[in-house]
């Protein structure tokens, strides 16, 4: 590895972080890159970059103890170490004017002492590190992946030949390390532990339409052999629709991987045949005796193992449904997409949430509601008659992570999805996601039966509206007999609901619930409501549901957002979780990136959707977290849910940008497993994305993990919320107050005056605060003990009150904040330019030029805000940053010009001059 690179890879380490000082000890699982910290920090003046502990990997990788940059005016970053089973290095190193102290000096050093998962059981294995060092880590070891993980927060990811990344997530059995190979000799495969070469000349050009489900052919010897042994023929799979579906989708990729034509044959002949099927169909399969197994999985789980089928050496894909089938055989393909070793696999897995399921914003005119990838994807006009390729595929890519719901259409519904016209277009629709587990449902206009029916009430009471209901939904179902159900947005931002007739939510969902539940389907009733009544918006939620707990019938589920607020780039968890313990909630998430920069900024969502998941709401004490309950595990649900709103459009790479793919296939895998982490599945989207080098996967999984931080900073940080520009919300408009409602202005947010900043939800303010726990409600009220992110979303602070954390006033930390997000974006470009030459030109490029934007806009974002604050608290910038490039009348005029397309928002007036550096060095 170049020393550049080195360089760039400890820079990128700080994207996540507001400091890279501190750390104890880091561990990674195989292949990742795990620093102690240390990386670039800019700072004011006497910031202080330091390194941590030890960083230790379960093998191979990239392992920095720390080093890096000091910031300006700060002292020199110390060291660390590495080690891990396969290449470490202890880094310390020096650079032109910084020095590095502990760990070696140049060069690096090697430690060979094995992790516990080396493939092949090698009690060493780790190689010289050649090169100087530079606070990086050293290049030129084994760019191997095999390992137990010592990483991550979570039980049991399914891992194979001991390889994991980072930590496992729950439920999956882990097997491997030396391996047996079937038939009874054993070998140690190499597959996992190869060097990747470079390629001389760039790889041919993609378009990004293949999104992760790319089958190319193992560039790797080693890997390539095994498969190739591994893998001779399918066995053919039942007559089903779905077993077909999975049987064509493994010919395709397994030939593509292998770079042979995988046959089918009707029973095994040879070794190397991958037999797939349930008990029922397959008489293979029924012969394993699988059963305690299988009956551990359930219904949409799985099993895939290496087995003997016949006396011969076979991989098996077994189910109890046909539509496990279909998963297990995605997780077979990705175990080679990843270059994971065959031998000795094993995996079992089954998901914890029932209903995962996409949410589409999609009108019947084409158009998408915050949506930014081109068009809707359902051919309206075209339909029931044409069912295009580009319905199959998205079928395909849902059913490889998991999603088995979709939601065709806005939540702002038109109640002409219902006429029996659309209905036979649904239907259509319906029939091409079938085979692919998937099942469709409709958003209700709650008006239906007075637009669509000619009544003069929509009243949920009324016996003529519910017997309306009843026979509009016995229609569906005869149209679509899986049909999953309605999804309702009611009383909120002009929707009708049962509150126009002093109804409850739940006589609403009560009502609906009465038409679906005899056919097996479900109402999700949405809780984002709030109306312009003087209370604190996010408690308005909370005091419309908590006292109707219990009083829904089954078969509803009440759907909350992650926040209290609306899907902004950091907010607490919404206070309905675990406040509503008789009464089944469903997560939902957003995917379009509404308020984090649409299609152009790269924020990957997946450690907000963790930070939701994993935090606490102590309903029973200590380990309630959002993700126990809406499991069920809490609260004991039988129906359980998750959503996330699409960002998926007619665009040729389907998501507007190509990073932004990453967040429908985060939602997906978090949605059957939300114990995953993050980390692991950038990895996995990365790998099958792009490219499997470590010289690449290393770098971008970091710049992933730390954009949606980075994004944080330059928008809204230390707790700011909701300080977007009107209707749009692109780009800065923290000085709005004219708009009609209240709550729609961001002075209403950040309630920013001359004595401070922030919005007051504790007792001495709205009191919001008491709708949590106790133990939460405790820590957020006292501001000793609030974190630093929550801050201004729930105290009122002075402009030179002194935060713990740094030392530094409010408006300095909101100087420094917003200047380090933009100065990380600078870094992530850095590294961007990094990994040039590893993948295809086009998408190389494609990116290059978004992550311009980006910057560009990251530095709009800050001097906007810091001007307008600095109007209203009659601060000034203080010395060591940049001033910003224009006034604030200037950014106040953009309103009206930026962006002139919200479907492809993009301000072109402010890419002018450099972003960077906003900390001056």
């Amino acid at each position: 590895m170049s020393r550049a690179l080195r360089n760039v890879i400890v820079l990128a380490s700080c994207l996540g972080a507001l400091s890279c000082s501190g750390s104890s000890s880091e561990s990674a699982g195989a292949g990742g890159s795990q620093q102690g910290v240390g990386g670039s920090v800019s700072g004011g003046s006497g910031m202080k970059a330091t390194g941590g502990g030890n960083a230790t990997a379960g093998s191979g990788g990239l392992n920095n103890g720390s080093g890096g940059t000091a910031g300006p005016g700060g002292a020199a970053a110390s060291g660390g170490n590495a080690s891990g089973g396969g290449t470490s290095a202890n880094t310390g190193g020096s650079t032109a004017d910084r020095s590095g102290t502990g760990g070696a000096p140049t060069g690096g050093t090697s430690s060979t002492t094995a992790g516990s998962g080396n493939i092949g059981g090698s009690a060493t294995g780790g190689t010289i590190a050649a090169g100087g060092t530079t606070g990086g880590s050293a290049s030129g070891g084994t760019s191997n992946r095999g390992g137990a993980s010592t990483g991550g927060g979570s039980t049991g990811v399914t891992t194979t030949g001991g390889v994991s990344t980072g930590g496992a997530s729950s439920g999956v059995k882990a097997t491997g390390g030396a391996s047996t190979a079937t038939g009874g000799a054993t070998s140690a495969s190499t597959c996992g532990t190869e060097q990747y070469t470079k390629p001389t000349q760039a790889p041919t050009d993609e378009d990004g339409s293949e999104l992760w489900l790319r089958y190319r052919k193992v560039p790797v010897p080693g890997c390539l052999s095994e498969y190739q042994a591994a893998i001779t023929q399918i066995v053919k799979a039942g007559s089903s629709a779905t077993l077909q579906a999975a049987q064509s989708e493994l010919v395709k990729g397994l030939s593509g991987l292998t770079g042979k034509t995988i046959p089918v044959n009707d029973q095994p002949s040879s070794d190397g045949a991958v037999v797939l099927g349930t008990p029922a169909s397959s008489t293979l399969v029924s012969s394993l005796s699988l059963g305690t197994s299988l009956t551990a999985v359930g219904n949409e789980g799985y099993l895939v193992k290496a087995t003997t089928v016949g006396g011969k050496a076979a991989i098996v894909v077994a189910a109890n449904t046909d539509v496990g089938v279909l998963r297990g055989s995605f997780a077979l393909l990705r175990q080679l997409q990843m270059h994971h070793t065959l031998q000795g696999l094993s995996l079992s897995e089954s998901p914890k949430i029932q209903r995962r399921i996409l949410d589409h914003w999609d009108n019947l005119d084409g158009t998408v509601e915050r949506g930014y990838a081109g068009k809707s994807l359902w051919n309206w006009g075209s339909l029931p008659g044409t069912i295009s390729q580009r319905y199959i595929d998205y079928a395909r890519a849902n059913a490889s992570i998991g999603i088995n719901g979709v939601v065709l259409n806005n939540v702002n519904a038109s109640a002409q999805f219902l006429t029996s016209q659309n209905l036979d277009k649904v239907a259509a629709l319906a029939t091409a996601f079938r085979p692919y587990g998937i099942t469709v449902y409709l958003s209700a206009q709650f008006a239906s039966p007075v637009q669509l029916g000619g009544l003069s009430t929509a009243d949920p009471l009324n016996a003529s509206v519910k017997q309306w209901w009843v026979t509009q939904v016995n229609t569906i179902y005869q149209k679509i007999p899986d049909f999953g159900g309605f999804l309702v947005k009611a009383g909120s931002e002009s929707q009708p609901g049962p509150g126009d007739y002093g109804r409850t939510h739940a006589d609403g969902a009560n009502m609906l619930a009465a038409a679906v539940t005899p056919h097996g389907g479900i109402v999700m009733w949405r809780a984002f409501v709030y109306t312009d009544n003087g209370s604190d918006r996010i408690g308005q939620a909370y005091n419309e549901f908590k006292p109707l707990d219990g009083k829904f019938s089954s078969g509803v589920v009440v759907q909350v957002k992650n926040g209290p607020l609306d899907f902004q780039p950091r907010e607490p968890f919404h206070q309905l979780f675990g406040a509503m313990p008789s009464t089944p909630l469903g997560l939902e998430l957003q995917i379009t990136k509404e308020y984090l920069g649409e299609d152009t900024h790269l924020v990957y969502l997946g450690p907000l959707y963790e930070e939701v998941l994993k935090s606490d709401t102590y309903a029973k004490g200590q380990g309630s977290t959002v993700a126990r309950v809406i499991d069920g595990t809490t609260h004991g649900y039988t129906t359980t849910a998750m959503a996330g709103v699409a960002n998926i459009g007619t665009d040729t790479n389907w998501t507007g940008s190509h990073f932004n793919q990453a967040n429908w296939y985060v939602f997906g895998r978090m949605a059957w497993d939300p114990d995953a982490t993050a980390q692991n599945i950038a990895d996995e989207w990365v790998r099958q994305t792009f490219t499997n080098d470590p010289a690449f996967v290393t770098p971008v999984t970091t710049i992933m993990m730390g954009s949606r931080q980075m994004a944080v900073n330059y928008m809204t940080p230390i707790g700011l919320a909701h300080q977007m520009a009107t209707d749009n919300h692109y780009g800065p408009g923290p000085w709005v107050s004219n708009l009609s409602q209240a709550d729609w202005n961001p002075v209403y947010f950040a309630k920013a005056d001359a004595n401070g900043i922030g919005f007051d939800r504790t007792s001495t303010g709205s009191n919001t605060l008491s709708q949590y726990f106790a133990t939460v409600r405790d820590k957020f009220a006292s501001k000793t003990t609030i974190p630093d992110d929550f801050l201004l979303f729930f105290q009122h602070m002075g402009w030179d009150n002194t935060l713990s954390s740094s030392g530094r006033t409010i408006w300095n930390e909101l100087v420094y904040r917003y200047s380090y997000g933009v100065d990380q974006v600078s870094t992530m470009r850095n590294s961007w330019t990094s990994v040039q030459g590893y993948i295809d030109a086009k998408r190389y490029t494609d990116v290059s030029g978004f992550m311009q934007i980006q910057h560009y806009e990251a530095r709009w974002w800050r001097d906007a805000c810091l001007q307008y604050f600095a109007s209203v608290s009659k601060h000034t910038i203080p010395a060591g940053y940049a001033a910003p490039a224009q006034n604030l009348a200037y950014y106040q005029n953009l309103m009206s010009t930026c962006p002139a397309d919200v479907t492809k928002p993009r301000c072109p007036a402010i890419y002018t001059g450099t972003p960077s550096p906003a900390i001056l060095p």
